[in-house]
């Protein structure tokens, strides 16, 4: 498979195991619907000069890998700031749901950018032993600059897509961006993985510049509270400094 998603048209797809989570390979890892959700977006929004300031993604249930179709719409348009949704549906039910707010570009200038990442590790971070099922694992490249697949508590790693979002078609920066950062939760899981699940009904990214070039850094923590509440937070980099800010909300419960 060369992409994640497959055009079957009319706002027809088909996901390819590229797309299939670390918990189950029937179902998607909320990374790459996420951004075939934004790109969706970004094709009806109506000022295409806008640049996406806050994504929110709900996921109303499991993704599954297989066929699924996706409508986008502007709910609010504007000049300056306007609002921009979309749904993913797949068997027959709404699967995940988005709405970004898109604001226009000033000559605002910079300040506040925040510091550079660490350093990309020179090797690749290889998958432990049993991973190996995981299409999403496998189909982007990781390097752990802290932490690790194994490790708890805060992580950081630098990432980048092995395969397009979809086929002939270059991922844009919010597509590199977006198909990493539902991935707060796992890279920073406070408890054991094989006795926990970290369960995000929805992730929220803020950006504030888009990423340059096709490597993006995640530093992520978890913060659980006794009741099985959680709140996983990455701050989202380029080579030059950080560019969005990732938050997800977490039911964590034994296995």
């Amino acid at each position: 498979m060369s992409a994640f998603f497959l055009p079957r048209g009319d706002g027809e797809w088909e996901a390819t195991p590229h797309t299939s989570g670390p918990w189950s390979q029937e179902h998607q890892h909320g990374g790459p619907p996420a951004a075939l959700l934004a790109r969706a977006m970004r094709l009806v929004a109506t000022d295409p000069e806008m640049m996406f300031a806050r994504l929110t993604f709900d996921l109303l249930g499991p993704v599954p890998v297989g066929p699924l179709s996706i409508e986008a719409r502007v709910a609010r348009p504007g000049r300056s700031v306007e609002l921009v949704e979309a749904s993913l549906s797949a068997g027959g039910r709404e699967a995940m749901r988005a709405a970004a707010w898109r604001v226009s570009v000033t000559d605002a200038p910079e300040v506040g950018a925040g510091k550079a990442p660490p350093a990309r590790p020179a090797d690749e971070t290889p998958l432990p032993e049993g991973w190996n099922e995981s299409g999403y694992l496998r189909a982007l490249e990781w390097r752990f600059a802290r932490g690790g697949y194994d490790g708890r508590g805060p992580a950081t790693v630098w990432t980048r897509m092995r395969f397009p979002l979809i086929p002939d078609e270059e991922p844009d920066p919010l597509t590199r961006l977006l198909v990493l950062a539902d991935s707060g939760n796992g890279a920073s899981a406070e408890l054991p993985l094989d006795q926990w699940l970290f369960i995000n009904p929805e992730l929220t990214v803020h950006v504030h510049r888009l990423p340059e070039g096709e490597w993006i850094c995640m530093d992520a923590n978890t913060t659980i509270s006794s009741g099985g509440a959680g709140l996983a937070l990455s701050t989202l980099s380029d080579e030059h400094g950080p560019v969005a800010r990732g938050a997800q909300s977490l039911l964590v419960r034994g296995r």
